[in-house]
């Protein structure tokens, strides 16, 4: 007779996630996928079309593209076939790479958009993650005034989208807008137009770090004297209507051609917006706001929710017009915006403007009698074909528990139907919001239009 020694016990391997990584649950997935369709289809509604890159880049199409900043938070490694790789850290890059190699099959104006997670290795905050999805939308190939008035009206529309307890326009943002061409305008005026880079870093961290820190850093970064730097700060802070501004912007910059022009070009976008039915209200002349990434070369944006602007721009862009120079001699001009998901989806949790549900599906069948299984998938499958989505319980508990799982999993009709019920073609169809519950007919098309009724 033999032994065998016992066996050691085998140790678990703790489940966690990485910093700044997170798994998402069906409470949290289910929101945000509807998120994501309301932002599709703005998309689609104004011509864009999908497409995708891969996560993987050469390190030397994604280097030095963004920031020294963005550089330092690359994911970067070399592959096992030795070569020097990085993880995208945002769309826009990807997208000047593909359109220099894919834009003589595209043709041009191209518009795309494109949904997807990007990586930065920064500090983590509220609303901020290492991975992070982007919703981003461009069109490359025209340096037409009117694609910029179009991505104002495409981020004006995506954020009136996005209140995700109704399908009502939710208004309670402002779109802030500048234009690299008025900072560059008066850099020039003053002397300082081949440190625009260190210059424009240091003022899109004025809203942070306040004046005197601004002017310190232009000092050190950029050599700027203190009067040329409290003269660009006196271009940033040009304050009053929009009207006022852009009097104020075309006073200061009296005498230099590409600074007027981007003034004439965020007063046109003002007129077209309002055209377009737009309030007023909406957009914002903010000379401040620089975007912090060096490609940018005319318009930009950033978007703020007016109850959670402490949050930051949850939609920001702008016009790139020189980014895809550096993989290709044609001149492909482009203008766009990302709308940034996590952000977003964050302000609007802290504004109780999301949904909660752990289920896809309003309606709720349980299993009432095991002997009548076949009735409720037919009556299921019913539902099913008429766009009615169901879920059925798969055993036959007791009711008070199934309707308990259906409590916590946010259905919001049963549908309880026995043998008495069969016999009578009728079933009970129970409001699990407020409790009630009435007798409707077991008719497929009459039961859709109960139902239909009831959501509305």
């Amino acid at each position: 007779m033999s032994t065998s020694e016992p066996q050691p016990k085998k140790k678990l391997i703790e489940p966690r996630t990485l910093k700044g990584f997170r798994d998402f649950l069906p409470e949290a997935m289910i929101p945000r996928e509807r998120l994501i369709d309301r932002v599709t289809k703005v998309y689609r509604s104004y011509g864009f079309c999908p497409i995708d890159t891969p996560v993987l880049e050469y390190l030397e199409i994604l280097m030095g593209k963004g920031s020294d900043e963005t550089d330092k938070q690359l994911y970067r490694f070399q592959d096992p076939g030795g070569r020097e790789v990085a993880m995208r850290f945002d769309l826009t890059v990807p997208f000047a790479r593909f359109s220099a190699q894919h834009i003589g099959e595209l043709g041009t104006p191209f518009k795309r958009y494109h949904l997807a997670k990007v990586w930065r290795g920064e500090n983590t905050q509220a609303g901020r993650y290492r991975e992070f999805m982007q919703c981003d939308f461009d069109t490359i190939g025209t340096t037409s005034v009117m694609s910029d008035v179009e991505t104002a009206l495409v981020i004006n529309d995506v954020l009136e989208r996005v209140d995700l307890r109704s399908e009502d326009s939710f208004t309670k943002f402002t779109i802030h807008m500048n234009s690299r061409k008025i900072l560059n305008g008066a850099l020039d005026k003053i002397g300082l137009a081949d440190k625009a880079v260190p210059v424009l870093r240091a003022l899109d961290k004025l809203a942070k770090a306040g004046v005197d820190a601004v002017v310190d850093e232009m000092a050190q970064t950029a050599d700027a004297s203190e009067e040329q730097a409290r003269m660009i700060l006196d271009v940033a802070s040009a304050e009053g209507s929009n009207g006022e501004i852009l009097q104020r912007l075309e006073q200061l910059l009296e005498g230099n051609e590409l600074g007027l022009v981007g003034v004439a070009e965020l007063r046109q976008i003002l007129e077209f917006t309002k055209a377009a039915g737009v309030p007023a209200e909406r957009f914002v002349i903010d000379v401040s706001i620089a975007r912090g990434l060096d490609y940018y070369t005319g318009t930009i944006f950033e978007t703020f929710l007016n109850e959670f602007p402490q949050l930051g721009s949850v939609c920001s862009g702008g016009r790139y017009d020189n980014l895809a120079e550096l993989y290709t001699k044609q001149k492909l001009p482009g203008i766009g915006a990302s709308l940034g998901l996590d952000r977003l989806f964050a302000g609007l949790e802290e504004l109780n403007m999301i949904e909660r549900t752990s289920s896809t599906v309003d309606v709720f069948i349980p299993l009432f009698d095991a002997g009548l299984s076949v009735k409720y998938c037919e009556i299921a499958s019913q539902l099913r074909k008429r766009g009615v989505g169901v879920e059925l319980y798969p055993e036959p508990k007791k009711l008070g528990q199934q309707l308990k799982y259906a409590d916590k999993k946010g259905f919001k009709f049963a549908i309880i139907v026995g043998l008495d019920e069969v016999e009578r073609n009728v079933a009970s169809l129970k409001d699990l919001r407020s409790g009630g519950s009435q007798e409707v007919s077991l008719d497929p098309d009459a039961l859709v239009n109960v139902i239909a009724a009831a959501l509305s």
